[in-house]
Order: C-alpha cells, then sequence, then structure tokens
C-alpha cells in the first residue's frame, strides 16, 4: 500500500455523500471531498475538501493524480474510474458497484456507444431512456459495498 487508507470522492454529483461519512466514521477513515465549488460538509476531523478550479475535469484531474492503491474512489464517471484503477485505487459507483480492471473496457466500450448514438440526434435513443432512477436498493448496495471495500483495504495497510 502507498499510504494510508482514505475515501475520495468525486462530489459534484455524488448521490451518496452522507452514506459515505457514515461507513467512513465507522471505519475511523479519512474522506477527501472534491469539488469544483464550495459544498456544506459535516463538522468532523475526518473530512476534508478540496476545492479545485471550474475547469473541465478539474477535479476528475486531481482525484487521479492524488490516488493509490490505498485510495477508495467513489465516482459515477467510467473515464474517472479508469484513470483511478490503473493507479492501484479501488473505485465504486454511485451504486455500489465496483469498477474493476476486468470491467472497465466494457464500461468504456458501453459509454462510446451511448455517446455515438445521442450524437446521431434525439430519434436514435428514442425508447432507449436513460439510466434507472437511484432507488433505496442503490443505497443499500452502496453501503454493504464500501464497507466491504474498506475492510479488505485496512487488511493490507
Amino acid at each position: 500500500m502507498a499510504g494510508a487508507l482514505r475515501i475520495l470522492i468525486d462530489a459534484d454529483a455524488c448521490p451518496v455523500k452522507e452514506e459515505i461519512y457514515k461507513v467512513a466514521f465507522r471505519h475511523a477513515v479519512p474522506v477527501k471531498v472534491v469539488s469544483n465549488s464550495r459544498m456544506r460538509l459535516p463538522e468532523h476531523p475526518l473530512i476534508s475538501r478540496e476545492i479545485v478550479s471550474d475547469h473541465f475535469d478539474a477535479a476528475d484531474d486531481w482525484i487521479a493524480e492524488n490516488c493509490d492503491a490505498a485510495s477508495v474512489i467513489i465516482t459515477g464517471d467510467i473515464l474517472l474510474a479508469d484513470r483511478c484503477l490503473k493507479a492501484g485505487a479501488s473505485v465504486l459507483g454511485h451504486n455500489g458497484k465496483p469498477f474493476t480492471l476486468s470491467s472497465i473496457g466494457s464500461a468504456i466500450a458501453t459509454r462510446a456507444i451511448m455517446a455515438d448514438l445521442r450524437s446521431g440526434g434525439e430519434g436514435m435513443l428514442t425508447g432507449l431512456g436513460g439510466p434507472a432512477p437511484f432507488s433505496k436498493a442503490d443505497r443499500s448496495r452502496f453501503l454493504s459495498a464500501l464497507d466491504e471495500v474498506l475492510v479488505r483495504l485496512a487488511r493490507h495497510v
């Protein structure tokens, strides 16, 4: 392990920040909230913030440059997940599904296909719908997955 166990949140669109804090407090793991703007955070010694510029992908760049094998990254951004996996970090999506080195390639390919369909005009996506709404099951899966990752990594620190 390169450093101390910690959680880095790609926070601007993260729907599970409260869940992250809950699990982090239980495991006494520091959390770094990375965003382009100031947001309200709980007053707690384990929580800190990193406000980056408003340049495109500034938060992603900061996270990718500062993660290591002791980092758990929380993001819904597939390309950021890929960069962090290559740096050795563990990466969880907001729904609790882990991004892994074996699954990231198909996730990137699906993302590219959807981008191509969207660029083809509105008619191309008719009937395909968007992502499913965030559910209680997603929150529950996320809590469980984050707990499992922290337990696994704590054994190696």
